[in-house]
């Protein structure tokens, strides 16, 4: 496909447009996208929002669930998948913040990053701003918006292009706004 950023990250809010602008790179970018995805099917409402995601992507898209492995989901991906779109990290966050202890969020963001260093395949990574709304009442959704902030801002420094969605619409925050025009 074209010549393209290695790592991008996109931001947003909820219902932003950041999976649809995602998708829509992805698909301009890589013959065969690869989706890391990192919901759990935990309910009946998630179960049918993976399934409306899983259809709209289609079949050219190879789909692989890793709500915690992030750093071996990059590494080990599919050889014949030429890019990835990880979504999301804010999930991926609260995963690991509810099933394991810090110092394991700790090592696992520090493989995450290292890998996104390493790999050579391209990765689109989406994540949430949660830092733009009200300040928690809780110790534990203070915490999670501390550690969301200080993540986005470790990746956005890897990151070749950082892109903010609201209401659908691209602003790049850092890298060439030309090479980011898609609007799906």
């Amino acid at each position: 496909m074209n010549s393209s950023p290695r790592i991008t990250l996109i931001l947003g809010g909820a219902r932003s447009g950041k999976s649809r602008h995602a998708e829509a790179l992805a698909l301009e970018r890589f013959a065969r996208p690869l989706y890391i995805a990192t919901a759990a099917n935990t309910d009946a409402e998630m179960a049918d929002r993976i399934g409306r995601h899983r259809a709209r992507r289609g079949a050219r898209w190879t789909t692989r669930e890793e709500p915690l492995d992030l750093a071996g989901a990059l590494l080990n991906a599919e050889p014949a998948c030429d890019g990835a779109v990880i979504e999301c990290l804010t999930t991926w966050l609260a995963n690991v913040l509810c099933t394991e202890d810090d110092a394991a969020y700790e090592r696992r963001r520090d493989a995450l990053l290292d890998a996104l260093r390493v790999s050579t395949r391209p990765a689109i990574l989406i994540a949430n701003e949660v830092g733009l709304g009200i300040v928690p009442a809780t110790e534990l959704g203070r915490r999670f918006r501390d550690l969301a902030g200080w993540l986005n801002q470790d990746v956005a420094r890897l990151a070749d292009t950082v892109l903010f969605i609201a209401a659908g619409l691209p602003l790049t925050l850092k890298g060439a706004p030309s090479a980011e025009r898609t609007t799906p």
